[in-house]
Formats: C-alpha cells, structure tokens, sequence
C-alpha cells in the first residue's frame, strides 16, 4: 500500500519540483518541456483517466510558467504543449496495457490458488490421536506450489503419509508431483501392505517419467506406538522424544528414489519406529536442512528442533519456518516442505 501511495504521488511531485526549478532558474532555460515526467510517471500505476487528468494539470502548470518566461503564444510555449500531449497520449496507451496485463495476471494467480487447492490440499489438523501442523514455503517468486509435496490420509488401515521431493523446478516438476500425488491417494486406500503403495507410485511414475528424472520420498502409516517408514531415498525424518531426546528414523539400507528403481536399484523395505505419547516425528525436504546463510553454513535443524516443543504443533513449526527464514536472511533457493505429527491422545 504505501508504494502504491508513492507512485500515485510520484508525477505531482515531479511537475512541482520541475515547476520549482523552471522559476529559480534564469528565464529560458527550457525546463518546461520536463513537465511530461508527470504523465510518464502517472502510467506506472494509475488508470488511463487519471494519467489524462495528470497530462492536463502539466498543461496547466505549464501556462503560468510560460508567461513567467514570456514565452507564452510563442514555438517554445507550443512545442511544451505538443509534447505534454503526446506524452500524455504515450502514457494513456501505455496505463491501458498495463491494467490488460495485470487482470491477466489477477486471472492466472486465481487458476494458480485453485491448482494449489487440488494438488496440496490442506492437511487435517487432527486424525485420531495425532495432531498435525504443514509448513510448505516455493523458492519460486509468488509462487505457492513447486516441485515438494505432502499428503496425509485417513484409511480403513491407519493414517497414511507422503512427504517428497521431485527433482527439479517449474511447472514440470508441479505436473510430476500431481501424478505422485493423485498416485499416492489412490494406493493409500486400496493397498494392504505400505510396501505396496510403493510399488503403486514407482509403477506410475515409469509411465510417465522420462530419462533420469526422480522423485525422492518418504511413506508412513501410523500404528499403535509406533510408525513405519519407507524411504526412497528422501531425508530421514527426526523423532522428538517425549523425553527430549532427538534421533533420526534412518532405515537400515539406503534405497533409490522413485523413477529410479526400474533400473535395478533395491526396493526400499519398511522399517518401524518407536512413536509414543507425547512423541513428535518431523518430516522435511531437502530445501531446509541446505538453506545456507550468508557464510554458508546449513541450517541446523537437529540443533533447532527445540523449537517445536511447545503446545500447538502449528505455531511450533510455524516459529520453526520463521528461525529457517531469518537463518537464510532472504528468500529460500529451494522449496522447503515441513510435516509435523505429535502423538497426544488426550
């Protein structure tokens, strides 16, 4: 708002300090003709009305300051108002595409938030027992999806949970991650065994992925004080302890990404983790812990995580995004996905 408020200002001001400099200046220096800033500058953020109004108060200001001059009804006083009007008239044309363009963005942001709506669907804030807190923050300008993704799922067998990465940027990766994800929401249903699910994904992506693009991810399904993994080669997600103590839930063998397995890579197996009352498990991309600061240092988030032991899981990661912003010092280079569960039956 308060640019808007500059901008709106900015031709006035200029037309008053051109005004002010015509009349200390000696007379016929030719300062007049500058008066076209005012409709020039009027074009960056007002309508075409208000850009004509601009052009006719230069013309205005600029009568008095030709008979100041005594210059007025002569070729110097006509070519001012000649170019005031041609200017004024540029402008005009220029204020009229500009207000195309931005409805056109206004329009494209609006089927970009409906896209968001469908591909990253919030995620429930309870399911059974667990309390449930998203962060997503896009590298790119504006932009609030790019290439991580997330859901979480309530089936007949438990909650299930999809955290990933697809490699790359732009709208190519958006399309990957909508295939993994409409993928993923089909198999967490259908599926018995969360091994499955995996080889749901891998075997849809082959359709689709080309060359050595991959997707990194990590699957879960919750059970009664415990969890179970499946790792595609995703970063392991951090168990905080209702103790205090912080641990990765590494699998026991590194396995390869999704996309990349029908070269012959291992199939990732599941492995269970210890998840009780009052336990959190923090999911996460590779866009927080390589956010690097101004010397170049990564983030830490083992060291941060005490961050998130507060009552609210959402304003927990919330001041958790907020300490990975202010590490960075400035927009992040990647996007960085966070997922938070806490066990609290009570």
């Amino acid at each position: 708002m308060r640019s808007q408020t500059i901008l709106r200002s900015l031709p006035f001001a200029v037309m008053a300090a051109v005004a002010l400099v015509d009349l200390l200046a000696w007379p016929g220096m030719g300062f007049m003709t500058l008066l076209t800033l005012g409709p020039a500058f009027a074009a960056l953020s007002g309508s075409v009305g208000y850009t004509a109004a601009v052009g006719g108060i230069a013309i205005a200001v600029s009568l008095p300051l030709a008979l100041y001059e005594h210059v007025l009804g002569e070729q110097q006083n006509a070519v001012t108002i000649v170019s005031i009007i041609g200017v004024t008239a540029a402008s005009m044309l220029a204020s009229r595409l500009r207000a195309r363009r931005e409805r056109e963005l206004a329009n494209v942001r609006l089927v970009a938030e409906a896209a968001q709506r469908v591909l990253l669907r919030p995620v429930p804030r309870r399911a059974g027992d667990l309390r449930i807190a998203m962060s997503y923050t896009s590298a790119a300008a504006d932009a609030q999806i790019g290439g991580d993704l997330y859901e979480v799922v309530t089936t007949p067998r438990g909650v299930r949970l999809l955290v990933g990465d697809v490699q790359g940027k732009g709208l190519d990766a958006v399309e990957t991650a909508a295939w993994v994800l409409g993928a993923f929401r089909e198999a967490a249903y259908d599926e018995a065994e969360l091994s499955d699910v995996g080889e749901r994904l891998e075997t849809s992506l082959s359709r689709h992925l080309s060359g050595e693009k991959f997707v990194t991810a990590v699957l879960a399904e919750v059970h009664e004080d415990e969890i179970s993994l499946l790792n595609f080669g995703h970063p392991s997600p951090l168990v905080l302890g209702a103790d205090g103590a912080v641990r990765r839930a590494e699998p026991q063998e590194e396995a390869a990404p999704l996309g990349l397995l029908v070269l012959g890579s291992p199939r990732p197996k599941p492995y269970r983790v210890g998840f009780a009352e009052g336990d959190q498990i923090l999911f996460y991309t590779d866009g927080v812990i390589e956010a690097r600061n101004a010397r170049g240092e990564f983030y830490p988030l083992e060291q941060r995580t005490g961050i998130l032991r507060v009552d609210d899981p959402q304003a927990a990661l919330d001041r958790l995004r907020a300490d990975l912003l202010a590490h960075v010092g400035g927009p992040l280079p990647d996007d960085a996905a966070m997922l938070l569960l806490r066990r609290q039956r009570s």
